[in-house]
């Protein structure tokens, strides 16, 4: 993956993460919608895997995310 490709993937996390951060809680498939023309469904689980594995973001079972940081 060029640099370019990896700073685009990381500002991608970023935005996502200071969204959820901004909002405190918000339904996942309203984050997405909002998203979903500039990135994939797949890019966009990705993205919440890597806030939740990283310990910023909680998802509940109602799909439910909040920010913990």
């Amino acid at each position: 993956m060029s640099m370019t490709k990896v700073e685009a993937a990381l500002g991608m996390v970023q935005a996502m993460a200071d969204a959820i951060k901004e909002l405190g809680s918000v339904p996942s498939g309203h984050l997405y919608a909002r998203v979903m023309g500039h990135m994939s469904l797949e890019n966009y689980t990705a993205i919440i895997g890597v806030l939740i594995k990283a310990g910023l973001v909680e998802m509940d079972s109602s799909h439910l995310l909040r920010w913990v940081g």
